[in-house]
């Protein structure tokens, strides 16, 4: 089944055979844990045991027949400018999706998919959580031609044939290749995320107190072991390094592991001034949004990464948020790459910008304390509560003191802007150091704010708004003087006002 030319008159057409199914899964999937309690909690009582052992049997039958019934009810059309889709069981729905509202195309494809040769796809447009559609499942030479069809905004897709259905040539901007996506795992702490995620199944599938037991329990038997060797104070030494050597190189395997299924085969290209990000070991995932929808630009580098001469640049796009447990790979251009690989992106995709700025404007360093005031009032507390349980060894919490002044130093003399006729963009950071731009057609609102410490100081902070921003680092000039803030803000405002909102 191919996608037809986009006629207005183009008949409706129907999902993958097998659509239902992969309904039915994602269901199952998100009624798993109220099934198992009904299962193994329905038990308890004298309730009647024919009711509880048929009860997931019919809940199963429902689902199944609810799939059968969205697969039967899902029709999608192919016009000249717009796609529509009609859905719905009981309430009907009917949604006009023109190409020029998409914002970002994402094909899906998990292990399941791979087998039968189909992928999931979905259309977003600007603001909301949720796709504009959804569509579970097509075929995969369907679901890219109908991806190719909204690059090309509506322009008519080749009919059948698999040279009709062959990708287009790309020209690839970025590709990582197994080393580079290794190193990824190697300079980050991905591997937390497991350890946390296993920490918790621990907590929610044993008893209470049983883990904290086992773990007593096995910590009595490896000292009292250990006592009977009479070890030294070195041994001791050795066997805690060795320990805290483990537990990394645990963490940086799971880092890798993680790393290889996220971003294997990462490769960024670009047609007809649309980017393209493909990537996944297992489960592979093509996302798909035009250059022009772009919002905001992050540079980021942490220390560890730093010391290698890599650093990772994400973009904001003017579409919904992820929701929870998805993956938008989109996000990110470049995972990891040298700094000059990620300004060469910049200027390429920016070639009317002048980045990196030949000049960053800085701020004033007499309210340096204010980025340590966090632990100026919080460490001394814990610190007398430490000596009061612990003794004269609580002291030393005092020592974190000198290591934040440092850090609020060093952070307050990174801080800087740069502001010119076409964009605006701020540095920070000082361990872990970013920079983070956005072309002034792309902001939509600005804010001028002081706290009272602001006003004690005689500073205010510039907040600029972009579509799409997440809740990562805000586009905020801070710390500025009270008459450089409201001169600034006075210019984005006039610069605003003349022009047009690209998005």
């Amino acid at each position: 089944m191919s996608i037809p030319p986009p006629l207005d008159a183009a008949p409706e057409q129907r999902l993958h055979p097998w659509s239902w199914l992969f309904v039915l899964l994602m269901q199952l999937r998100q009624g798993l844990v109220p099934l198992i309690a009904l299962v193994v909690f329905g038990q308890r009582g004298d309730r009647d045991e024919f009711w509880l052992s048929i009860g997931p049997v019919i809940a199963v039958v429902v689902l199944v027949a609810y799939s059968v019934l969205q697969y039967l009810t899902y029709r999608y059309r192919i016009g000249a400018t717009a796609i529509t889709v009609r859905s719905g069981v009981f309430a009907r729905n009917r949604r006009e999706i023109p190409f020029a509202r998409i914002h970002n195309v994402v094909v899906h494809q998990n292990p399941l998919h791979r087998l039968f040769g189909v992928a999931e796809l979905k259309l977003e447009s600007a603001g909301g959580n949720r796709p504009e559609a959804e569509m579970r499942v097509l075929k995969l030479d369907q679901a890219l031609a109908l991806e190719r069809l909204v690059r090309q905004r509506g322009q008519a897709a080749p009919a059948g044939g698999e040279a009709a259905l062959a990708e287009p040539a790309e020209d690839v901007l970025l590709a990582l290749g197994p080393g580079e996506v290794i190193r990824i795992g190697l300079l980050s702490n991905r591997g937390w995320v497991v350890v946390v995620a296993v920490l918790g199944a621990m907590l929610q599938l044993f008893p209470r107190g049983s883990v904290s037991d086992v773990i007593e329990a096995g910590g009595r038997q490896a000292f009292g072991y250990a006592s009977h060797l009479h070890p030294g104070m070195w041994l001791w030494a050795i066997a805690a390094v060795l320990a805290v050597a483990g537990f990394w190189v645990l963490l940086r395997v799971l880092s890798v592991v993680l790393a290889l299924l996220r971003y294997y085969g990462f490769r960024l290209s670009e047609h007809e001034r649309r980017l393209t990000v493909a990537s996944g070991l297992l489960t592979r995932m093509r996302t798909s949004v035009a250059r022009r929808r772009i919002q905001a630009w992050t540079l980021r580098e942490t220390a560890l990464q730093r010391w290698f001469q890599r650093r990772q640049l994400r973009i904001d796009i003017a579409a919904g948020n992820p929701g929870e447990g998805e993956r938008r790979d989109l996000r990110e251009l470049a995972p990891l790459a040298t700094p000059a690989v990620c300004d060469g992106l910049v200027q390429h995709l920016l070639p009317h910008l002048q980045w990196p700025p030949a000049r960053w404007q800085p701020v004033q360093r007499r309210g340096w304390w204010r980025l340590c005031l966090g632990a100026l009032c919080v460490v001394p507390l814990l610190s007398a509560g430490a000596i009061w349980y612990g003794g004269p060894w609580g002291a030393l919490l005092l020592l974190w003191l000198p290591w934040s002044a440092f850090r609020a130093h060093r952070q307050m003399d990174r801080i800087g802007y740069h502001l010119d006729d076409d964009y605006v963009a701020v540095r920070g950071g000082w361990w872990q150091r970013w920079w983070r731009f956005a072309e002034l057609d792309k902001l939509q609102a600005l804010r001028l704010t002081r706290s009272p410490l602001d006003r004690r100081l005689g500073t205010a902070s510039v907040w600029l708004d972009t579509a799409g921003a997440g809740m990562g680092t805000p586009l905020v000039l801070q710390y500025l003087p009270e008459a450089e803030a409201r001169a600034v803000y006075e210019q984005l405002g006039r610069a605003l006002a003349k022009r047009r909102l690209r998005w």
